[in-house]
């Protein structure tokens, strides 16, 4: 039986951002959502919430960059190429935050402030510039001869800063359905008032981007809008409809879980959407995934140790997820 690699790889790499973007979404949200909590002691729940958890997050941003390396060596080459100054920043940001983190729990008091400060400030880096590369991605990257042909700021477009903004936006959505679901009382009652204005502002970003892409790349527009693609393609708008109304319904009728899972599920479809607007290529507009993949033997050699270690990441993340169910409240935590 023959197997398409690079269609294998890049489903590992899809999967790989994906959880990534379940896991440490709510986690940078978290900061986000840090100015619109004053109390000291609320702050310290809402990182209790994801202390025993937050730093393996980052294991699937590695796996999908190795990944990249190891099954599209061009793609790799290129896209940081063209994107390493925000990648760059990107990492700074989350650097910044781990450190943050876990400074604050062992400043004195009167210093916890200045690390608060850090950790908005590296969660609201970290994914702004995630949503920068992305919308520079779509953009698309001009590439000569397996090489990138552009210049260092191809980057700064008003879409990536736009796709900036609404990645901060989705993130800050799932941090706050997320303390929904892990915290109580008035802090739970505070997220529930967060979290009904950024539906509203997720409603927005998704209708600006689903309208500015096709309009600005007519291949785009071509895959979606023509028949009979539509008749199908159809369902993920339609899908997200369901799910926003979903989640307003669960915030109204007090429901914990729920909105959290909503959240996701709109997340994920925005994912499962660009991934239609790109296919097959894995450097827009034109380098499909068999342009770009390595030789069949680095695949499979790449691909059988990936599928040892994957397993084992899930095992472990699952279990983590498991010991530290249920609510978080004053006076439980991690120090």
């Amino acid at each position: 039986m023959d197997f398409d690699l690079p269609v294998i790889w890049l489903i590992v790499i899809l999967f790989a951002i994906t959880m990534y973007v379940i896991m440490d979404g709510f986690d940078l949200g978290i900061g986000i959502l840090f100015p619109f909590v004053k109390d000291k002691h609320d702050r310290d729940v809402m990182m209790n919430t994801v202390a025993p958890v937050w730093d393996g997050n980052e294991t699937w941003l590695v796996l999908g960059g190795a990944g990249l390396m190891a099954a599209f060596p061009l793609a790799y080459a290129v896209v940081l190429s063209a994107l390493y100054q925000p990648i760059i920043l990107m990492l700074l940001g989350l650097i910044f935050r781990g450190v943050a983190f876990e400074f604050r729990f062992k400043a004195p008091e009167k210093e916890q402030h200045l690390w608060d400060k850090a950790f908005i400030g590296g969660s609201i880096t970290t994914a702004f510039f995630q949503g920068v590369i992305l919308g520079a991605y779509i953009n698309g990257i001009p590439v000569e001869q397996n090489e990138f042909a552009g210049n260092a700021l191809d980057w700064l477009t008003p879409f990536s800063f736009f796709t900036g903004l609404g990645v901060m936006i989705a993130y800050a959505l799932l941090g706050s359905t997320w303390l929904i679901m892990k915290t109580d009382e008035h802090l739970q009652q505070r997220m529930l008032e967060l979290t009904r204005p950024l539906v509203a502002l997720v409603i927005v970003a998704l209708a600006v981007i689903s309208i500015w892409t096709p309009l600005a790349h007519e291949d785009i527009a071509e895959r979606w809008f023509s028949l009979p693609n539509f008749y199908f393609l159809a369902l993920v708008p339609i899908l997200v409809a369901i799910s926003i109304y979903s989640l307003m319904r669960e915030l109204k009728s007090g429901y914990d879980m729920q909105p959290f899972i909503s959240a996701l599920i709109i997340v994920l479809l925005g994912l499962l959407g660009l991934a239609i607007s790109i296919w097959p290529n894995i450097i827009p507009p034109s380098i499909s995934i068999w342009d770009a993949a390595a030789p069949a033997q680095s695949q499979i050699f790449a691909l059988v140790g990936t599928l040892l270690i994957v397993p084992v990441i899930l095992v472990y993340t699952i279990w983590s997820y498991r010991v530290f169910k249920g609510k978080v409240r004053h006076g439980d935590g991690y120090h």
